[in-house]
């Protein structure tokens, strides 16, 4: 089955540099910002050191998905590319003539996805906007609705290309200027630096260490903001990425997953790192606190810096949301797309965009928070007993790639 798919990329797609910079807005998210803070609150210093090992594993998941969503994505008639792990689920199963399980298999994946686009993609993320801006900015729940419907609902009838060119300059933006902000705490809090890493690696072998480094490392990549709880897995696995990575221009699979290695390393270990040594500089002036992720990590930044860097944290709250709302509302689209290529799903799939958007600022209920939990748990199942069955590919893909 694999030598059919390998051909020369003959569409216009978006760059490699693109994709993954969409892919990358999934997985920021303003959890990227606070979430972190639950790892520290639980577990303290040695949880960030499990939370680098368990970002070693997601690179390893996140290249071994990508390959297979390179090599079964289909062409766009006027130019382009299109995929997801729905995909490679329906060919391999129809490889082995099982024509009716692979149907329903990547159908129940495709509405599994949609439903995690809404509820953890949107309806999570929105409020975690929501109550940053209104306890930061004293911004009221209607304004932060109503200023995230203006910005979405615009992009979504774009389509792909055009959500990934905006993302191409908005995730290197918003990571870069946090990244500058870090080290500017860092660099006036230079004396706490030495010690804040010690004390990663003395505290790392604690029990409540480890367990917090997971709990920290699910809720800042998948819940953004420790409100989801119970999180079974995280994004790496869950078949999510190879949405954006299968627009990928490229001809080699194996290429474009190293690319989704390096997505891994800047949220978790570059971003989240950022955010835990602050975090670690900070434990006097956060201490009060306790485990309110969001105020944690606001006190950190503005007790160095001034009550400036509380409204840079609100903008960069609202760029890091916005786009992990605009990449799942993507995925969710392409995910409906595969359902039904009628117009009238499409557009009725934003609609339904724009009513999750509201319903998550003014609150997100208990049994979206439960919504979220089954489904991306199921689609971790699903999508890690594909890659299994298809070792073989991602092998072959990989050995291809490292012959040339």
């Amino acid at each position: 089955m694999i030598e059919a798919m390998r051909r020369p990329a003959t569409g216009e797609g978006v760059s490699p540099f693109r994709a993954v910079t969409l892919a990358l807005a999934g997985t920021l998210g303003v959890g990227n910002i606070v979430g972190v803070a639950n790892a520290v609150a639980i577990g303290g210093a040695g949880a960030i050191l499990w939370m680098w090992v368990s970002a070693l594993l997601a690179m390893i998941l996140k290249y071994a998905e990508i390959i297979p969503a390179v090599l079964h994505r289909r062409e766009r008639r006027g130019g382009g590319f299109y995929g997801g792990a729905y995909y490679y689920i329906k060919d391999r199963f129809f490889w082995k003539r099982r024509y009716r399980t692979g149907t329903v298999v990547a159908a129940i994946f495709a509405v599994l996805l949609t439903v995690n686009a809404l509820s953890m993609g949107c309806i999570i993320q929105v409020n975690a906007v929501s109550s940053a801006f209104e306890g930061v900015l004293s911004i009221p729940e209607w304004g932060t609705a109503i200023l995230l419907l203006l910005l979405v609902t615009p992009w979504l009838l774009r389509g792909t290309k055009e959500i990934a060119a905006l993302t191409e300059w908005l995730v290197p933006i918003m990571s870069g200027g946090f990244v500058v902000l870090s080290v500017a705490v860092l660099f006036l809090k230079k004396e706490a630096v030495g010690e804040a890493f010690l004390s990663i690696f003395r505290e790392a072998f604690a029990a409540e260490s480890m367990a917090g480094g997971v709990v920290g490392f699910l809720t800042s990549k998948a819940v953004r903001i420790g409100t989801m709880r119970g999180l079974l897995s995280n994004e790496a696995g869950c078949g999510t990425a190879p949405t954006a990575h299968a627009a990928a221009q490229t001809d080699s699979p194996a290429a474009q997953g190293v690319w989704g290695i390096f997505e891994v390393f800047v949220d978790t270990i570059l971003l989240c790192t950022a955010t835990a040594l602050v975090l670690l500089v900070s434990r006097e002036e956060i201490a009060a606190l306790g485990g309110d992720a969001v105020m944690m990590t606001v006190r950190a930044y503005t007790a160095v810096l001034g009550d400036w860097a509380g409204y840079f944290l609100a903008a960069a709250i609202l760029c890091f949301g916005y786009a992990t709302v605009l990449c799942w509302a993507n995925y969710g689209m392409e995910s409906v797309a595969f359902l039904s290529r009628k117009k009238r799903w499409k557009y009725a799939y934003i609609l339904a965009v724009e009513i999750c958007t509201v319903i998550g600022a003014v609150a997100a209920p208990e049994s979206v928070w439960g919504l979220a939990d089954f489904a991306i748990a199921a689609l971790t199942t699903v999508n890690l007993c594909m890659l299994v069955l298809m070792r073989r590919e991602i092998r072959d893909a990989t050995r291809d790639w490292l012959a040339n």
